[in-house]
């Protein structure tokens, strides 16, 4: 049997209708939603199955980004017994990563993310926050102009370390749009201002962090299989460690690339989870090992049947 790892995307991977096909063909995934929905008083069905403005608002992005990464790996697991080696997550994929390593029920962590998107809106409200993403250029160098550019005032900081040659920066926006020309002056092909009002991985999220330890404390479970923390790219298995490191994810930079690069040689193949294929696109340019992925029913049967060949 090859060895695997699980791994679930982040915000940013939504988009109207993604679950509709599960939700179709399993009662698994209609129970999940309906006690989903019954937890937090949020119409999962029409969130995630028909157009409206919260999908793209952050309170309500992560968890449902959560519930059907939650729902693919939950119907996987009923139909393949397969342990992965490790679990890994993009960002708010972190989260569910901890739900497929029995670290946290998966209601527990639709409330858990509900709050940490609410916290994090609540710590950028009013403060012109902002995300850039960049083409192009590499990390020394995006991180040397970081450092000067924060010494004249500027607050600027590198979020997501996504593939070598794209890194996505956090901030006041008015100083990243201030900052393109310098970008491109340094080597970036592409230097686009995102639309976004939420500056994540950031210092600027330092208020939501001793918010959300309360309910980190409250929903984690004390021990579970390993986890690879974006902050250290290294795995933890305690509730102890988990607090630290998803705390310190919201002010710390998503170290995905560096986190594929470090544990690519445990596995045979990686296994995305959820809506999608943003982290299989990320994969193809960081590790050579191949990654499928479960993003409805007909994908589902067809990574089934590539583990039982």
């Amino acid at each position: 049997m090859k060895k695997v790892a699980f791994i679930f995307p982040g915000q940013g991977s939504q988009t109207v209708g993604m679950g509709k096909d599960f939700f179709e063909n399993s009662e698994i995934a209609k129970n999940m939603i309906s006690k989903a929905s019954d937890r937090l008083g949020i119409d999962f069905e029409k969130l995630l199955f028909e157009e409206n403005e919260n999908l793209g608002k952050t309170e309500f992005t992560q968890p449902a980004i959560l519930l059907v990464s939650s729902i693919a790996n939950a119907i996987f697991k009923e139909k393949c017994d397969i342990k992965p080696e490790f679990v890994l997550g993009h960002s708010l994929g972190e989260f569910s990563a901890l739900v497929a390593a029995g670290a946290i029920d998966y209601l527990d962590a639709v409330e858990l993310v509900h709050k940490r998107g609410l916290f994090m809106s609540e710590a950028c409200a009013g403060g012109n926050a902002g995300m850039m993403a960049l083409v192009g250029i590499d990390d020394t160098t995006v991180e040397k102009v970081c450092v000067e550019q924060r010494e004249l005032g500027k607050k600027v900081w590198p979020a997501n370390y996504n593939m070598d040659g794209q890194l996505v920066l956090a901030g006041i926006k008015s100083d990243l749009e201030s900052l393109v020309d310098v970008f491109k002056g340094a080597g970036a092909k592409r230097a686009i201002v995102l639309d976004m009002s939420v500056a994540s991985h950031c210092e600027l999220l330092k208020s939501a962090v001793e918010n959300l330890k309360p309910y980190l404390q409250e929903f984690l479970k004390d021990e579970f299989a390993p986890v690879i923390s974006n902050v250290s790219t290294q795995a933890y298995t305690t509730k102890d460690e988990a607090i630290e490191l998803l705390a310190s994810q919201l002010t710390s930079p998503v170290k995905y690339k560096q986190s594929i690069k470090a544990h690519e040689d445990k596995v045979d193949l990686f296994i995305e989870f959820g809506n999608g294929i943003v982290l299989k696109g990320l994969n193809k340019k960081i590790t050579d090992k191949p990654t499928v992925n479960v993003s409805d029913m007909k994908t589902l049967e067809a990574v089934i049947g590539e583990l039982n060949d």
